[in-house]
């Protein structure tokens, strides 16, 4: 597997430590964790890019207790992912873990809750790698527990996924997109995904994607995301001898693709943005930072949005 160099952090980290900095003045007495939400195609450097900022977060002058939470933990189990794909066998999307749908929203909402009560917080764990690589949940007397007895409390949440931000659009304008994807497709030179999905099929991983706003209220190429998919089980199978053939990582990516296409538009936009008709927040802007990347992950672009 080809060398990750982690060049995000330096621009990544002071940012957040700044507004790490400004949650603290605001909070100076019982202070609730900051929560960081972390958003990157597969196989963009989220994880290199957590574990510096984790050992940047807990070592001097900070000396803070981090908890990391994937998105990917949160998936539902294996035994409720074959029924998902069961009752909806014409979607085939929901036919594999990755998209809206098949994550667990009650737990993820349970966790981030105890966490930021400073309750004591069972963090959940998923074996990617169970199943021939359709992976199932880690039992949960495996799982990490903080905020115990004698444990420091948690003070940063880092949260990454890879539809972490993702906002759901209104039926017309998911509409509107998907048609224009079928156009394309018909035309000719189509490299999406979109456009090969029916409607009814989309509009169920978009409704479901509404549910994920209580969680969270980029690469210069979405093509990429095979390449490095790849690299990520050819990891995974040298290191545990078992995962997914190239043939079956291709479609499995192939399932998360026409989000990609769908919703990274607002999330470059502004995950805060305020949306139309809803309250304007006053302090909406500067809270998120845009990396763009190339094909070997290095740093082309950073947007203050």
């Amino acid at each position: 597997m080809p060398q990750i160099t982690d060049d995000k952090s330096p621009h990544v980290i002071p940012f957040l430590l700044s507004l790490l900095d400004s949650h603290q003045k605001l909070h100076r007495t019982n202070t609730p964790p900051f929560f960081i939400g972390l958003n990157g195609v597969q196989g963009a450097g989220k994880t290199v890019l957590v574990s510096t900022l984790n050992q940047a977060l807990r070592s001097p002058p900070y000396s803070l207790s981090v908890v990391t939470l994937s998105l990917d933990d949160i998936y539902l189990t294996h035994a409720d992912q074959v029924s998902l794909a069961t009752s909806h066998p014409d979607n085939p999307l929901l036919q594999h873990r990755g998209q809206p749908s098949t994550h667990d929203l009650p737990l993820g909402e349970q966790v981030f809750t105890s966490l930021r009560e400073g309750k004591e917080t069972a963090i959940p764990q998923y074996d990617k790698s169970a199943f021939s690589g359709q992976g199932d949940r880690v039992d949960k007397s495996k799982w990490e527990v903080v905020n115990g007895d004698g444990q420091d409390k948690v003070k940063v949440v880092i949260f990454e996924g890879w539809c972490v931000g993702f906002r759901a659009w209104d039926d017309e304008t998911l509409r509107r997109k998907w048609e224009a994807a079928v156009q394309v497709k018909e035309k000719g030179g189509y490299t999406g995904r979109l456009g090969y999905v029916k409607f009814e099929d989309v509009k169920a991983v978009n409704d479901a994607l509404r549910g994920y706003d209580v969680l969270t209220d980029d690469a210069q190429d979405l093509h990429f995301v095979y390449e490095w998919r790849q690299e990520q089980e050819r990891a995974l199978r040298a290191a545990k001898g078992t995962g997914m053939t190239e043939e079956q990582v291709n479609h499995f990516v192939d399932g998360y693709y026409p989000s990609y296409e769908l919703f990274t538009e607002t999330l470059r936009d502004g995950v805060f943005k305020p949306s139309p008709g809803k309250q304007p927040r006053s302090d909406w802007q500067g809270r998120q930072l845009r990396l763009v990347v190339d094909k070997t992950r290095r740093v082309q672009e950073v947007v203050k949005i």
